[in-house]
């Protein structure tokens, strides 16, 4: 008998997570849980380890040790390293989001935006081509692409678009998590406000859970109920993005807080 999901409980439970590169850490001891509908922001400066967490909380990158566990849809919690690699896929698929800085790592550059997104509902079984090719249009439209650009392919639209192109293949096959790799960076400031307003209200909307990865401190408030920083592979704090923005206690991070503020 399969056990119902309980919204109690964690969706993901991180604990002693390590991985190294040889005699380099990339991230150690990391422990946290995230909760349905929560979203953790993971800050710090380039090289702090926090790509490195995300890559191994996404089972995209080997653990050297610690666990990642992963509450399933029929409510079991699964060590996400000791499924197979069709099984990891399969995931990343249907109950995942990957959101890349680099919209190109996350398109087919190919084939047309409306095939983009009903790729990701024919990995779920759909096959009906005018369904398929309405909730593309549908979704493109949620992303703020018009119609009228279904057809064409990524590389005709602009850096914003190809980054909202990106998050409607991601969302379109309703995810509970998402993983966000430095999701605006790169992208001019204007460009960034509207794609960072789009994000907020889909992942309010929809409930998502997300664990975000930026060096935007202004990112991270706008984005996530809590905050972990990074330094040198290891968390050295974390709490509610608001008390760790408003009221910082590591040296690090007061130090990052106060270079923002003298910008």
């Amino acid at each position: 008998m399969s056990v119902c999901m309980n919204a109690d409980h964690p969706l993901m439970t991180v604990r002693d997570l390590t991985h190294m590169y040889g005699n380099r850490v990339g991230c150690r001891d990391v422990s946290f849980d995230l909760h349905p509908g929560e979203v953790l922001a993971v800050v710090g400066e380039s090289g702090s380890g926090k790509t490195t967490l995300l890559d191994c909380v996404s089972a995209r990158l080997e653990r050297s040790s610690g666990t990642v566990g992963y509450q399933m849809r029929d409510g079991r919690m699964q060590d996400l390293h000791a499924l197979s690699e069709a099984e990891r896929r399969f995931l990343m698929r249907t109950d995942w989001g990957f959101v890349h800085q680099n919209p190109a790592d996350g398109l087919r550059m190919n084939v047309s935006a409306g095939a983009n997104v009903g790729e990701r509902l024919m990995a779920v079984g759909q096959r009906h081509y005018g369904q398929i090719r309405e909730a593309a249009m549908d979704w493109l439209g949620r992303v703020e692409i018009d119609d009228d650009r279904i057809d064409d392919r990524p590389g005709t639209f602009s850096g914003g678009m190809r980054q909202r192109l990106q998050i409607a293949r991601n969302l379109v096959t309703g995810p509970r998590l998402v993983f966000m790799d430095e999701p605006t960076g790169g992208l001019d400031v204007s460009v960034q406000a509207r794609l960072l307003d789009l994000l907020r209200g889909l992942v309010d909307d929809l409930g998502l859970s997300a664990i975000v990865v930026t060096h935007d401190l202004a990112v991270a408030r706008l984005l996530s109920q809590r905050m972990m920083v990074m330094k040198d592979g290891r968390v050295i704090e974390t709490g509610l993005t608001d008390r760790v923005l408003d009221d910082p206690q590591a040296p690090y991070t007061q130090l990052l807080v106060s270079s923002i503020l003298q910008v």
